[in-house]
């Protein structure tokens, strides 16, 4: 275990069975249609990466980099647009996956802004989920795992850019982040 971590919340194991039931989960919900899978950078990409080898139908990938942290471990509140999609999504079902759904403020912005672009449908997929710490009405159509309110890293979530490469989903020990 790397020695900033305290706890492993979630293991390798019980991420991949997950990310299956996800995109089976996905695929019938979708099936007949193709769909525009939208990951938001940077912490959504392991799990997206996964996600889509689990779906079985036709789909795109697109990408969203957003901010609001910085490199705090709490949500500014300011939404910024780093990177925005680089096709319509117009007419098509999109798919936004997002690593974590937090205080839910970052993706009540994302999803007011996609909304006026006219998809057929827009749908959340998160790995996981905060539901304590919510401040918006936001609830994801797939959820992963809803978790306590800890800080946690690994499989593409970070604390200053690091941790990512971990496999499992981790607590990070208080004193390793600025609200520790």
């Amino acid at each position: 275990m790397h020695p900033d971590i305290q706890e492993i919340l979630l293991t390798e194991e019980q991420i991949a069975q997950k990310v299956d039931e996800l995109g089976k989960r996905i695929s019938e919900d979708y099936r007949g249609y193709e769909i525009l899978v939208v990951g938001i950078l940077k912490g959504a990409v392991v799990f997206m990466a996964d996600l889509i080898r689990h779906i079985t139908v036709p789909l795109a990938i697109d990408f969203m980099a957003v901010s609001s942290y910085g490199k705090a471990s709490e949500s500014s509140g300011v939404v910024k647009i780093l990177k925005d999609l680089d096709q319509s999504i117009e007419g098509r079902h999109v798919l936004l996956v997002e690593d974590i759904v937090d205080s839910g403020l970052t993706l009540k912005y994302m999803l007011d802004n996609l909304s006026t672009r006219k998809p057929a449908s827009l749908k959340i997929c998160t790995l996981l989920d905060k539901p304590s710490r919510r401040k918006t009405d936001v609830v994801p159509d797939y959820n992963g795992f809803a978790i306590p309110d800890k800080f946690v890293v690994g499989y593409g979530l970070d604390y200053g850019e690091q941790y990512r490469n971990l496999r499992e989903i981790a607590v990070l020990k208080p004193g390793k982040y600025s609200n520790g």
